[in-house]
């Protein structure tokens, strides 16, 4: 009877989820509203002028809309797989997959905050033609970029970790933010405003002493995989 509850209790834990990954920053360590300018006026010059950018990208080939829509059906670090190499697997990479989570528990809080702060429609609810790759569940999340905040907060972590392809891994962080461009689900200043907080939280972060600990594991950790130069 005792082998048995045992047995059950084992294969309850089995089961639970594992435990969510919790954000590091909070609103007293970077705050959006803050830090970013607001989003141009939906009347404004500047707003028309994203819009012609983003009407330029409705006769995008078959080829280049599968690649942005690649892009942004991944989100996570193996985006940059393509500049680290093969070895560059998350699944046989712990410490560096446990870094990652981090980054992104703690963008996505950050995001989430600057979204539900500046409420910027997307471009297709102000031009309800334009040929949108998917349209969001929220229509008022535009500002800033999370897919563009994600990157560049994960690529400039990379960075730091195997500093002699940092120009490769922001190049890769930048080309996955001009996606939202291309499948007209993001304007210029939502791109550009993602990289900027995506930069700020990866510095941000590497002020907290938990971060830098689990930093410097997956630092080892790149090293001895022959991923990062000693």
């Amino acid at each position: 009877m005792q082998r048995g509850l045992i047995a059950a209790a084992l294969l309850c834990l089995a089961a639970a989820p594992a435990p969510k990954t919790q954000s590091l920053l909070t609103a007293r360590d970077l705050d959006p509203a803050l830090v970013l300018p607001p989003p141009p006026a939906a009347d404004s010059v500047q707003a028309a002028a994203e819009l012609v950018e983003l009407r330029a990208f409705e006769n995008r080939t078959a080829a280049t809309e599968a690649d942005a829509r690649l892009d942004g059906d991944t989100k996570n670090a193996s985006i940059f797989a393509v500049v680290l190499g093969p070895k560059f697997d998350l699944a046989h990479l712990p410490a560096t997959a446990a870094l990652m989570a981090l980054v992104r528990a703690s963008e996505k809080e950050t995001i989430d905050r600057g979204k539900d702060h500046f409420r910027r429609a997307r471009p297709y609810v102000s031009d309800p033609t334009l040929k949108a790759c998917k349209r969001n569940e929220d229509p008022l999340s535009s500002y800033p970029s999370g897919h563009t905040s994600m990157a560049f907060s994960m690529g400039e972590t990379l960075a730091r970790l195997v500093p002699e392809k940092a120009e490769a891994l922001l190049a890769r962080a930048a080309r996955y933010a001009q996606s939202r461009i291309v499948c007209e689900q993001h304007f210029r200043s939502d791109v550009s405003a993602g990289q900027m907080l995506g930069l700020l939280i990866a510095e941000r972060l590497m002020a907290k002493p938990a971060f830098r600990t689990a930093f410097g594991k997956a630092r080892r950790e790149l090293v001895a995989a022959g991923i990062a130069q000693r």
